[in-house]
């Protein structure tokens, strides 16, 4: 299978990314702004969001946080992420930016986590596409392959090595019983067990 990643993409490296571009705040200012007379009250909630918010990218996940009175910390580990939206309203796209939305299976219906203030932020997109898919093992050589047997029950195959720790011992304990499994319809095929 071709590698369809861009020497771009394998080359970029968020975990260099701390804080938002001041990009931002000209954002922010522009949208506080529109609000009119009531600029003053729209710009500081922005203003101190823009001055605390912390980004961290770590081979786990995603670390954000921000607020001075009210402290907010998300942490999203790669293997959570469901879904990755990435929108541009006309301003973000004037000033170079973009808002990368995390969606998990919380139940919420909002993102979990909105990364704002980023100029790579197609390139944050795909890095979090290619760590999803690597975190759930969709990438991974050792992953569980599902086919379906000629019954049409549905058999785990492992790609891999059955390994050590808790997700080796979980497939050797599948392989087990699919084996006993495989046996049963056998029993059942030849009239030797009963339905």
């Amino acid at each position: 299978m071709a590698d369809s990643t861009t020497a771009t993409e394998r080359d970029f490296d968020p975990s260099g990314i701390t804080r938002p571009d001041k990009a931002l705040i000209k954002y922010y200012l522009l949208v506080a702004a529109m609000s009119g007379p009531f600029f003053p009250i729209v710009i500081l909630p922005f203003f101190f969001k823009y001055e605390t918010l912390q980004y961290k990218f770590d081979e786990s996940g995603i670390s954000m946080s921000w607020g001075i009175l009210f402290r907010r910390e998300i942490h999203l580990t790669y293997r959570r992420i469901q879904d990755i939206h990435l929108t541009r309203g006309l301003l973000q796209r004037w000033l170079g930016l973009a808002t990368v939305s995390i969606q998990t299976a919380s139940g919420s219906s909002g993102p979990e986590m909105s990364i704002e203030g980023i100029l790579e932020a197609g390139l944050l997109r795909d890095y979090l596409y290619r760590q999803m898919r690597g975190a759930k093992g969709i990438d991974d050589p050792g992953h569980v392959a599902t086919t379906a047997s000629a019954e049409g029950m549905v058999v785990g195959e492992s790609v891999g090595s059955g390994g050590s720790g808790p997700s080796g011992e979980a497939i050797e304990l599948l392989q087990e019983i699919r084996d006993l499994l495989r046996k049963r319809n056998e029993l059942c095929d030849s009239g030797g067990g009963r339905s």
